[in-house]
């Protein structure tokens, strides 16, 4: 049976201190360190928050972010070295980078990126400077060096080798400004999940992940991909949004093709979830999404 190594990401530095640095626990808590396979991969604690915008790129603890990118990564990379998947627990969306790093290290890799944003805002446009909405843009090398040249190996992904997935913000980050996505990366927004159906959708998006030169591909998981009904417990909220069911078909399409090297989980809020129930339902989703690892099969 497959390694599944649990790393603990609880870093906010591309946010703010929201409730989303206790992730980690809840879901380990809620049944994750049962999971089959599961071992401890470690837990990385990020540097002290500082609520000022960095005037040089615009971005909340760029510095934070940059020096974290590097040690979150090498704990990545020791798990990728062992032979086993990585299974990182953020925080927010800009431990993306980390993952991605430990991935451009050894070579080219694709991303299945599931979220509710597209998360490819440049500074000027984003209104508090966090980088969680700038990750994808990062980590195709586009905003500030310091953080989308890390290593000096940015960019850490190739816009042709990303799938964005699962997303519903096109009006409202067109209102704001942001930075248009390039022709070259792929997308299959909400409307086209439901379109062609989750199944459908989801082996397009490995298909084409599967098909392009990389040796495999990251899987990027911010929930609040979900439907606001039944996934409150996030801090920018919109209406609509994937099932359970079509999450769990998303996630186990993903990690049956062989070819899934790490996933992560990022915005979950435990503080909205006081009762615990979403975040036991949220630990049954991951199960059942890597279920083709953790079977056997």
């Amino acid at each position: 049976m497959l390694e599944l190594a649990i790393i603990e990401a609880p870093s906010v530095l591309g946010l703010r201190p929201s409730g989303v640095e206790d992730l980690p626990a809840a879901l380990l808590d809620a049944g994750l360190r049962d999971l089959p396979g599961a071992v401890a991969g470690g837990r990385i604690d990020a540097p002290a928050y500082d609520q000022s915008r960095d005037p040089e790129t615009g971005v909340l603890n760029s510095h934070g972010i940059a020096q974290y990118t590097v040690e979150l990564a090498d704990a990545v990379a020791a798990v990728l070295a062992r032979g086993a998947l990585p299974v990182v627990l953020g925080g927010d969306c800009s431990i993306l980078l980390a993952n991605l790093l430990a991935l451009r290290r050894r070579g080219r890799y694709g991303l299945l990126f599931v979220d509710g944003h597209t998360d490819f805002y440049q500074p000027a446009a984003e209104p508090n400077g966090e980088a969680a909405s700038m990750d994808l843009a990062l980590a195709t090398g586009r905003g500030p060096q310091l953080l989308s040249d890390i290593e000096g190996r940015g960019p850490l992904v190739r816009d042709e080798d990303v799938v964005a997935f699962g997303f519903r913000d096109g009006a409202e980050s067109e209102q704001a400004g942001m930075q248009p996505l390039p022709p070259q990366l792929r997308t299959i927004d909400l409307a086209g999940v439901r379109g062609a159906g989750a199944t459908a959708a989801a082996r397009q998006a490995v298909d084409w992940l599967c098909a392009g030169p990389g040796s495999g591909y990251w899987v990027h998981l911010d929930v609040d991909v979900l439907d606001d009904a039944v996934m409150p417990a996030v801090d920018y909220r919109q209406p609509d949004g994937l099932t359970w069911a079509e999450l769990e078909t998303v996630l186990r399409t993903a990690m049956s093709s062989g070819r899934a090297v790490g996933l992560d989980v990022t915005i979950f809020n435990p503080r909205l979830d006081p009762d615990g129930r979403i975040a036991v339902r949220l630990v049954e989703c991951l199960r059942q999404g890597l279920s083709a690892l953790t079977d056997g099969s």
